[in-house]
């Protein structure tokens, strides 16, 4: 929830390559009140069943960039796995070319960020959602 001061973040992950929401994967937040203030990563979170992080910590006062950091690797491993082991044909290697992604973006006090993560085991796209 944002304030007048503050901003808030919310973010989803759709998995590209199946058409369905990216379950279990962990997501860091971390923000810094301008370009040369360091990092303090305020918490993580991991996505539903529905691919939705839902707990996001909160952005302190003064917060000018964000980072979502996503944890992919271990999403596509368990994948991967699970294809394995029903004997589903592969057209090709369903490993992650990414095994995390980072997203930075600039806020501005008392607006709400939604950043959806559009992803597949071979690219990614981010848009600023509503």
């Amino acid at each position: 929830m944002s304030t007048d001061t503050t901003a808030s973040v919310s973010t989803h992950i759709l998995d590209t390559s199946i058409g369905r929401p990216a379950a279990a994967v962990a997501v860091t937040l971390a923000a810094r009140s301008g370009s040369g203030a360091p990092w303090a990563t305020l918490g993580g979170s991991a996505t539903d069943a529905d691919g939705r992080c839902k707990d996001l910590p909160a952005l302190p006062e003064g917060t000018t960039h964000v980072r979502l950091d996503f944890e992919t690797e271990a999403y596509f491993a368990a994948k991967k796995q699970a294809e394995a082991q029903q004997d589903a044909p592969r057209v090709r290697d369903s490993g992650a070319f990414f095994p995390e992604v980072a997203i930075t973006f600039a806020v501005v006090p008392g607006e709400h960020y939604h950043v959806p993560l559009l992803l597949n085991p071979f690219g990614y796209s981010v848009y600023r959602g509503s």
